[in-house]
């Protein structure tokens, strides 16, 4: 049933241009970029138990390879997304080392510098990043010797196409030992521990592969908006991708779910209520943090 459910979710999403006019579709496309972004926030809040809030740091690592790549004459979005998923997982590498030290909240408040530094960073290596003017790159091609992608329709099928083969591998993803084991560490890490589970050593595979699927998330910013600035990167940006992981209940589809639901927000009913959207966002905040307990204390009665 969940299968056909995805399915029958996915040809929906793929009429949307059929049916509406350049600027839903464009804003659609920007959407399938927070959905990945989602995903990779979902495989640690979710799955391996790690209230992650920086992941916002390997996007814009990825953003920026891309974008650097492009307006250097590899346009190829392949190349593009490959590359910066890449070295996006290398810096998720890196960094988990001191990460995997915490838990809890002192994992949250980590993983907050790590963005932050990041932000900084993008905003002050002006040479590099153009600061906060941000690097604008020219159209990619799908594929070598491809027509480059203009139109927002045929951006967003693409897109599309890319989150649906990245969720695909995250669905076979989930159901590895990996996956199992993190699972494990996230319900009881001192009984994993006991079992004599590495779970350093598992955490931080975990950590490096949603790593992957943020800076794939940054390289299909570049393919769909051709733009990358610090302000992608920041806490508006990481909160926004916290709460759409939080609306997702658990679930990776669910995750997909709740970055739709804060972009149509954020783009759909902010504009329409004279720019409101601040406002709405954090009701859908307060929603979710209410909601949530309330929901997880009637399930439990009921079992």
């Amino acid at each position: 049933m969940p299968g056909v459910a995805g399915t029958a979710l996915l040809l929906a999403a793929a009429v949307i241009p059929a049916v509406a006019g350049p600027y839903p579709v464009a804003v659609a496309a920007h959407a399938l970029v927070l959905v990945l972004l989602a995903m990779s926030t979902q495989l640690l809040v979710a799955v391996a138990g790690l209230p992650a809030f920086g992941q916002t740091a390997y996007f814009g690592v990825g953003a920026y390879t891309a974008a650097l790549l492009c307006r250097g004459g590899h346009n190829d979005a392949p190349l593009l997304l490959a590359a910066a998923a890449l070295t996006a997982g290398v810096a998720a590498a890196v960094t988990a080392p001191m990460l995997m030290r915490t838990r809890g909240t002192a994992f949250l408040m980590a993983t907050f510098a790590v963005q932050s530094l990041t932000a900084t960073a993008a905003a002050r290596w002006t040479t590099v990043t153009a600061g906060d003017e941000g690097l604008h790159t020219p159209p990619v091609l799908p594929w070598p010797g491809g027509a480059p992608l203009t139109a927002p329709a045929y951006l967003y099928w693409y897109a599309l196409a890319v989150v649906a083969l990245a969720g695909a591998g995250l669905a076979f993803f989930l159901r590895s030992r990996l996956a199992l084991t993190l699972r494990g560490i996230a319900g009881h890490e001192p009984r994993m521990t006991a079992l004599g589970h590495r779970v350093t050593r598992d955490l931080t595979a975990g950590y490096t592969i949603a790593g992957v699927v943020a800076g794939l998330a940054g390289g299909l910013l570049i393919v769909v908006n051709q733009y990358v600035s610090p302000a992608d990167i920041g806490f508006e940006a990481a909160s926004l991708t916290l709460l759409a992981a939080a609306i997702g209940a658990g679930t990776l589809a669910g995750a997909a779910i709740g970055a739709a639901l804060v972009v149509a927000v954020r783009d759909g009913a902010g504009v329409g209520t004279d720019g409101l959207s601040p406002l709405l966002l954090g009701l859908l905040f307060l929603t979710v943090a209410y909601l949530r307990p309330l929901t997880a204390r009637l399930n439990r009665r009921r079992g």
